[in-house]
């Protein structure tokens, strides 16, 4: 399957989920259900924060406990070991 076969097919299944009645452009409420994603500054500042307030090894709940207060939300498993490899980089992660 091709990339443009394949997108077009995931458009069309959004598109058939979508509410009756509302416009056919601008899915901005579909934006806002999906999940926010650490961002790479986001994973910065919690890389530094965790190693200036922790001895490491820094564990996975350290690494989400700081996510969770830089998003004020559940983080993500992604997010978490996307900052892992960061500390794991830097020879600060367990792992």
């Amino acid at each position: 399957m091709d990339l443009s076969h394949w997108v077009s097919s995931i458009v069309a299944f959004v598109r058939a989920g979508y509410p009756t009645g509302m416009p056919v452009t601008g899915h901005v409420p579909l934006a806002a259900l999906s999940r926010r994603r650490v961002s790479n500054d986001e994973i910065t500042t919690i890389t530094r924060e965790l190693i200036m307030r922790r001895c490491p090894p820094i564990s996975t709940a350290d690494v989400g406990v700081a996510i969770t207060h830089v998003t004020n939300d559940m983080p993500s498993q992604d997010d978490i070991d996307r900052v892992q490899r960061r500390l794991q980089a830097i020879g600060c992660a367990r792992g």
